[in-house]
C-alpha cells in the first residue's frame, strides 16, 4: 500500500536527509487525528511544486501536528507539453467532480469558463468562492492521486480570454482543441506536439455556441470529437486529456 501523501508550503520543505518536516495545520490535524499516524509509519510529503520527500513519523504533536524525518527525495521535472483544460462552468458539485477528474488524469492547468450555455453562472463573490471550491479540490484529488504538482487553478475566464489561451498555445508551438460532437476530426486521430501547450476546451451542459465555436477556430483551434457517445462536461475533459497525454508521450 502506499504511504499517506501530505502537502506542505514550498519553504517548510526539507530535502535534506536526517532533518525533519512539520506537517501541521489542517494536513497535520488530517495526518494526526484522521489518520491516527502513529510513531514510524512512512509518509510522504510534497510541497505541489514538483517536490516530493519520503520519511518515517517521528513524533506526534497534540491532534494536528506530525513531525516527519526525510529518509530521500525526488524533484520531479515539470511536464512536458503542459496540458491546460478550459473547462465551462457545471451546474451543482458537477464542476467539482470535473475538476477532480482532470487533476487525476495528470492536466497541469484549469481554466474555469463562463460559456453563453454554462447553467452555472459566476458572479461577484460567487466568483471567488467557485475559483477557491475549484482549487481545494484540485488539492485533495493531488494528494489522493499521489501528484508531484498540484493543477494551477486560474479565475475565471471569458470567451474572449480563452480564445487568446489557443492562440498563444499554436503560436507558441503547441495546439488548441475543442471537444465538439459535431466535429469530423477525431481526437484519436491528432497528433499531438511534444512541446508548447496543449489546450483543450470543454464546453458546458448546453453545448458549445455556433459563436464561441468560430471564435477559438479563429484562433487557430481545432475542432474534435472524442467518440460516438456524447459525454458530460463532468467527464469529457478527462477522457479527453487522456487521450492527449497518452499520444504526446506523458504517459510512455
Amino acid at each position: 500500500m502506499t504511504a499517506p501523501f501530505f502537502l506542505v508550503a514550498p519553504d517548510a520543505l526539507s530535502v535534506t536527509v536526517g532533518t525533519t518536516v512539520v506537517v501541521d495545520g489542517a494536513e497535520g490535524r488530517h495526518a494526526a487525528t484522521v489518520r491516527r499516524l502513529v510513531r514510524g509509519e512512512a509518509v510522504l510529503v510534497g510541497d505541489g511544486r514538483g517536490r516530493v520527500v519520503a520519511g518515517t513519523v517521528v513524533e506526534v504533536v497534540g491532534r494536528d501536528r506530525i513531525d516527519v524525518e526525510v529518509a530521500s527525495y525526488v524533484e520531479h521535472a515539470s511536464p512536458s507539453p503542459r496540458v491546460v483544460v478550459v473547462q465551462a462552468l457545471a451546474k451543482g458539485e458537477r464542476g467539482e467532480l470535473s475538476v477532480e477528474l482532470l487533476t487525476e488524469v495528470g492536466v497541469d492547468v484549469v481554466v474555469p469558463w463562463s460559456a453563453s450555455r454554462s447553467v452555472a453562472q459566476w458572479r461577484g463573490e460567487k466568483s471567488e468562492r467557485g475559483v477557491e471550491r475549484w482549487r481545494s479540490t484540485a488539492r485533495e484529488a493531488a494528494k489522493q492521486s499521489r501528484r508531484p504538482f498540484v493543477p494551477e487553478v486560474r479565475a475565471l475566464a471569458s470567451t474572449v480570454e480563452c480564445a487568446a489561451l489557443a492562440r498563444e498555445a499554436v503560436a507558441g508551438g503547441g495546439t488548441a482543441i475543442v471537444l465538439h460532437e459535431g466535429a469530423s476530426l477525431r481526437m484519436a486521430s491528432l497528433r499531438v506536439p511534444r512541446g508548447g501547450d496543449v489546450v483543450l476546451v470543454v464546453g458546458p451542459e448546453g453545448g458549445i455556441s455556433d459563436e464561441e465555436r468560430a471564435a477559438f477556430e479563429t484562433a487557430g483551434a481545432l475542432s474534435a470529437r472524442l467518440g460516438p457517445s456524447v459525454l458530460r462536461t463532468s467527464t469529457a475533459g478527462a477522457v479527453g486529456a487522456a487521450v492527449v497525454l497518452a499520444s504526446c508521450g506523458r504517459w510512455d
